[in-house]
């Protein structure tokens, strides 16, 4: 989730023609395991700074639980009001009354810390590196994937992805059937409630609140086919991480909120419901008790 750089209402993001469109991330390095690499995996170096409120932040700070990342990688929560200089310090809800390294009071500070030229969406998650002092990634995508085996050799043999059952978060046999639901999810689903909160134009919402709700009939049907606990089979993969975040905030803040209210998942969707509640409640080898963990619903309503 992102404000932004101008004085401009952070909640109207709509161009004129009434459509969001997300901007892309504009830091892409990445965390690397070789020692000789710009950014070498290493305890203690690295900070994840997040919001409760926001789903792609939440995404990584799962995956970072999943893993078994707690003591190598630094944690920093943000409050949940929203302004142009980006998420603010507030202590509330767990958040940190300001950043622990430098006494920051909003996320755009640590932006301009890194590029003071920097021209753009205050985006979290964001990914820290605090020797260079500079952000090295801001992409949920990519972070997570880091997160999946980079930081590998710092871990116990047993949170190692090569040991993992079914080969892991992102397993190479299901990497193209992954890919393939992370790219309609993505633009029609994790994004799309955004598409039809943030619309200007009752054309720009009717436009994609259609796709969103085709695009959980057809989640539905694979998990209905499938008779499998997860999206791909007996194990939580890269796809059922992506699409919890927005589902478990679905009913309680974008059917009202954003108005994606011809269904809702607890009471039109069984088997989605059913793999939701699973994935929170369930506290077992898969999930480790990451989901729920993670899981703040105060902040998650907050407007």
């Amino acid at each position: 989730m992102s404000a932004t750089h101008s004085g401009k209402d952070p909640l109207k993001l709509a161009d004129e023609d009434g459509h969001f469109r997300r901007v892309a991330s504009k830091f892409r390095d990445a965390v690397s395991p070789d020692p000789s690499a710009p950014f070498p995996a290493e305890k203690d170096r690295y900070v994840l700074y997040i919001c409760y409120g926001c789903p792609w932040a939440h995404r990584a700070n799962i995956v970072r639980s999943l893993k078994g990342l707690e003591d190598v990688i630094q944690l920093v929560v943000m409050g949940n009001v929203l302004t142009s200089d980006g998420w603010l310090y507030d202590g509330k809800h767990g958040s940190a009354p300001r950043d622990p390294l430098y006494g920051f009071t909003s996320h755009s500070q640590l932006y301009l810390k890194a590029d003071p030229e920097y021209k753009g969406r205050y985006t979290v998650p964001t990914l820290w590196d605090k020797k260079k002092e500079t952000i090295v990634n801001n992409e949920s995508s990519e972070i997570i994937r880091m997160f999946y085996s980079t930081f590998d050799e710092l871990l116990p043999a047993e949170l190692r992805e090569v040991n993992k059952s079914g080969g892991g978060y992102y397993p190479e046999k299901l990497r193209r059937d992954i890919d393939s639901m992370n790219e309609w999810v993505y633009d029609t689903v994790n994004n799309g409630v955004y598409k039809c909160g943030f619309s200007a134009s009752q054309e720009a919402y009717d436009a994609n609140v259609v796709p969103l709700f085709e695009s959980l009939d057809r989640l539905e049907k694979q998990l209905e086919d499938r008779r499998t606990p997860y999206l791909w089979g007996e194990h939580i993969t890269d796809s059922d991480i992506r699409l919890y975040t927005t589902l478990i905030r679905f009913d309680v803040a974008y059917v009202t909120i954003f108005k994606c209210n011809y269904k809702q998942i607890r009471y039109d969707y069984p088997h989605l419901h059913k793999w939701l509640q699973r994935l929170y409640w369930t506290e077992d080898v898969e999930t480790k008790g990451a989901f729920k963990k993670t899981t703040h619903f105060a902040p998650v309503s907050w407007r």
